[in-house]
Formats: C-alpha cells, sequence, structure tokens
C-alpha cells in the first residue's frame, strides 16, 4: 500500500470528474521531468490500470500512480483547493525542497 493520502475534498473532486467519463475511468497522476522547478505532476484520466501501478483509494474515488512516479511521490497528501487563484488539485509532498507558483512542479 502506498503511503499517499487522499483529502475529503480531493476525492469529491475526483468524484465529479469521473461522473463525465465513461465508466471505469480513474484520475492517473504521475511525475515527470520538466516544469519550472525540475518535475511536474501530470493529471490525466484513465481506463488501464497497468500491472505495476499503486491505487490509491478514498470514498470509492481511485488514483493510479505508477512505480517511477511512487518514488518521488511517497507520503504525499494529495487535495483539492479552491481558492482566489482557482480550483486545483495541491500536492503536499514531503520530498519537495522548493516548488513554483504554478503549483504542478516541483524540486527535489
Amino acid at each position: 500500500m502506498a503511503d499517499i493520502t487522499l483529502t475529503e475534498r480531493a476525492a469529491s473532486r475526483i468524484h465529479e470528474i469521473m461522473a463525465s467519463e465513461p465508466s471505469g475511468s480513474m484520475l492517473r497522476i504521475s511525475v515527470n521531468g520538466g516544469g519550472c522547478s525540475g518535475f511536474q505532476y501530470a493529471f490525466e484520466v484513465d481506463r488501464a490500470r497497468q500491472d505495476d501501478d499503486v491505487m490509491v483509494e478514498r470514498d470509492g474515488a481511485a488514483v493510479l500512480v505508477d512505480q517511477v512516479s511512487l518514488q518521488y511521490m511517497e507520503g504525499s497528501v494529495i487535495d483539492f483547493v479552491d481558492d482566489l487563484i482557482g480550483q486545483s488539485f495541491k500536492i503536499e509532498n514531503p520530498h519537495a525542497v522548493a516548488s513554483c507558483g504554478c503549483g504542478t512542479s516541483f524540486a527535489l
């Protein structure tokens, strides 16, 4: 089991997103090289769970994370925020030593 936590707000938003997607769809979060801080999070809807994917669940909402991304996200909290700058998923990553204003890239 991955040491990644989904907040109640994130689970609720994932349910809203998946309601308009084909049955069996899940949110996939991955870490890619790039972004203004070195690494960036990518969010996509995926219907195929790979054999080495880890599934994080809360209240029936599911997030898939591949093994490579998992090493960068271990211990993270996935939240959903709705503030003055807009709505977005926010990942509180204990391994990130720096992040940028966009909230989707980070440095280790």
